[in-house]
């Protein structure tokens, strides 16, 4: 016990640590221990000077302890039994309090009624909002937000004709498979719209959901100071996320610089990274939480993706790095895998993790930040694969002799970032006609610059050698 309480002395106060010298800032003791019990849990070390984290012990610390046990039962409902210890650290004493997840949550602080349930966030404690006092009951419930019915609507606000086309079907889709994906579910004896329908395919999505969008910007320096250009999507979720990209590439581009023998203002953007992260952001929104659409700040140095909601409860910034994970939306996560846009559950962020090891890159960053989840990408001096979207044009055309049309060089690039994009993406991405992308496609592969690799469940191989 002594080893465990020396390593925890030598780390930073955060989600699931706090130190505090003694028990006179009694509100703040139970708001963290509140805090902690709704969150992810953590321990309370108390005898440890804040600021310097100098153990200086408590006095009398059998009184002390029953103090705290008093405090806690007589101000926190519903009741909550933490683990306290009394841990000897050479001749000082400290009172060690370990609060476990609950599985009676939301605690609150009895006198503050609903305005005293409280959220860890960092090494703070906030205040939880209506919304997100609702997120935590149904956690515990084991209910998800997206399978929720809406009872108020019926199948005919869902856009089957999105649906349909997003998934390339010749055939419309039936009620039992759409009941599969749970984009439906019977309510009182008919068919309704989950929210999680409503999120990926619903006919007036913002109606209902009015921060069910994208915002996404390009900035000049390394603030928000000057913004060179910005867009809003307010795609169906699963274009969003090409749009995103898109995005992405359109500045990348124009960024790149070869005119001279030493490159400059080059975006070494890891597109593979930035998809699993647009991806893991739109997914893992919290979609009940009003105020705040995803957001994409690209920026010199970093790109910021930020998702409305925290951390799951039971969740910390260090499991997410291990690959552990919950998923927040399940109906929209399980088209996202129908779609093949996620592979396997849990694998998004351990990849990007090693692909920025791999790439030389900067460890992305998780944090929580107001009543969101940043995701921080860093670009630095890898030659990876933006430059294959800032040259891959030229590179084929000068293999022909001539350069390529802007059309055919939006279509490689995004066959390059996403072998698996279909021909109804590029013509909605790119904003051009079917007609006009499959003529394109032809062209492309009469002239040996693209192979298709399988069949309809198969991908798109450019060749650039």
């Amino acid at each position: 016990m002594v080893t465990k309480i020396q390593s925890l002395l030598k780390q930073p106060e955060g989600k699931t640590l706090e130190f505090k010298r003694d028990l006179s800032s009694r509100r703040n003791i139970l708001r963290t221990l509140v805090a902690f019990a709704n969150s992810a849990g953590g321990k309370l070390i108390i005898g440890v000077e804040d600021r310097t984290q100098k153990p200086v012990g408590v006095s009398d610390p059998l009184d002390q302890e029953e103090r705290l046990c008093s405090m806690i039962a007589d101000s926190i409902e519903p009741r909550l039994v933490p683990n306290i210890e009394l841990v000897s650290l050479k001749d000082k004493t400290l009172l060690l309090v370990e609060v476990f997840l609950s599985n009676s949550r939301p605690h609150r602080i009895r006198t503050e009624g609903e305005a005293g349930v409280y959220v860890r966030l960092g090494s703070t404690n906030r205040q939880a909002d209506p919304d997100l006092i609702n997120e935590i009951k149904r956690s515990v419930d084991g209910i998800v937000f997206d399978e929720l019915p809406n009872s108020q609507l019926s199948s005919n606000d869902i856009d089957l004709d999105a649906i349909n086309s997003i998934f390339e079907r010749k055939r419309r889709f039936s009620n039992q498979q759409l009941q599969t994906l749970k984009l439906l579910v019977e309510d009182q004896g008919r068919l309704v719209p989950t929210n999680g329908s409503l999120l990926l395919f619903g006919k007036d999505r913002e109606q209902h959901f009015p921060d069910a969008w994208v915002q996404c910007g390009r900035f000049k320096g390394k603030t928000k100071a000057d913004m060179l250009d910005h867009i809003e999507i307010h795609d169906h979720l699963p274009w969003a996320v090409e749009k995103m990209m898109a995005f992405l590439q359109k500045h990348a581009m124009r960024r790149s610089d070869f005119s001279e023998l030493k490159r400059k203002d080059i975006w070494n953007i890891p597109i593979t990274i930035l998809r699993e992260a647009i991806i893991n952001a739109v997914v893992h929104a919290d979609y009940s939480q009003k105020g705040a659409p995803v957001r994409l700040a690209f920026y010199d140095d970093r790109i910021e993706i930020d998702n409305p909601g925290l951390l799951l409860p039971g969740l910390t910034v260090d499991d997410l790095k291990q690959g552990v994970s919950k998923i927040r939306n399940r109906v929209i996560a399980r088209v996202f895998r129908e779609l093949e846009l996620i592979e396997q559950w849990g694998s998004g962020l351990p990849r990007i993790f090693s692909e920025a090891k791999k790439l030389g890159l900067p460890i992305p960053e998780i944090q929580e930040i107001g009543m969101q989840v940043r995701f921080t990408v860093f670009h630095g001096a890898s030659d990876i694969e933006d430059k294959v979207t800032s040259e891959l044009g030229n590179k084929l055309g000068n293999r022909l002799g001539n350069k390529l049309g802007k059309t055919k060089e939006k279509i490689l690039t995004q066959m390059k970032t996403n072998p698996k994009i279909s021909a109804t993406q590029l013509a909605k991405i790119i904003e051009i006609s079917m007609t006009a992308v499959e003529k394109n496609i032809k062209q492309l592969r009469e002239d040996g610059m693209i192979k298709r690799v399988g069949g309809t469940r198969g991908h798109w191989e450019v060749i650039d050698e």
